[in-house]
């Protein structure tokens, strides 16, 4: 396998944005409050319906984006923290539409050092997202435009990461082959796994320093910032 790197892609929630205060537990009660759902806003419980809402959405295995899984997901946080009654369904309508609005997200400071210092070495970049938000607008939004060859998410392509259709049509649109590319996100299952299958390298980005699986050849970063000196030396796997 050549270790030369011609093309970086990149997960885009929680790898290079993360949300506001919308979508936290306070957040979540605003959006219950506008519905007459009565939700208890306390941090634990929240974090617990979050939890149990994501293995349940993991358990999805045929990757088909269906924007209902994603409004049962949130949902399902709305049960967690207390809600019931005839707003629940409108509330996690309202919740899965604003999660595709920038304004309500917020872009990691290491981003753009990162993403121009590759860039400038001549890498081509892109984007590969299980989002419904639009990955132009994104771009326009944070000002990434200039540095972004190709973008793609799961709602414009049909299915989602790990499938391996969604990693093979982002390289078919930067024109690399796959030993030729490199994956960067937070999921070792989407994002790892993912690109590993069709035959892309992958670096694990663990923001918190905590990582639950180590991999052999996956390098783990915790900030964007040590990217572009992984990629100089080609210590991927």
């Amino acid at each position: 396998m050549s270790l030369t790197t011609r093309a970086v892609f990149f997960d885009v929630d929680f790898t290079l944005i993360f949300p506001k205060s919308t979508f936290d537990a306070s957040g979540y009660r605003s959006f219950g409050d506008r519905h007459g759902l009565r939700l208890v806003p306390d941090p634990e419980r929240f974090k617990k319906a979050l939890d149990a809402a994501a293995s349940e959405l993991a358990r999805d295995e045929d990757r088909v984006y269906r924007p209902e899984l994603f409004v049962q997901y949130a949902r399902r946080v709305l049960e967690g923290m207390g809600g019931q009654g005839p707003g629940l369904d409108a509330c996690a309508r309202e919740i899965y539409d604003e999660w595709a609005e920038c304004r309500h997200f917020s872009l990691y400071d290491d981003v753009k050092a990162a993403l121009q210092e590759l860039h400038k070495q001549g890498l081509r970049l892109g984007l590969i997202s299980n989002t419904h938000r639009c990955l132009e607008l994104f771009q326009r939004h944070f000002g990434l435009e200039i540095l972004i060859t190709s973008a793609v998410s799961s709602c414009v392509h049909g299915f989602m990461k790990p499938h391996p259709s969604i990693f093979e049509t982002a390289l078919r649109a930067v024109g690399v082959e796959a030993d030729e590319a490199l994956m960067v996100g937070d999921s070792i299952k989407h994002d790892v796994f993912g690109a590993r299958q069709v035959g892309m390298r992958a670096v694990l980005l663990a923001r918190s320093g905590w990582v639950d699986e180590r991999l052999e050849a996956v390098p783990v970063i915790s900030s964007l910032r040590e990217l572009p000196a992984v990629v100089a030396t080609g210590s991927t796997g």
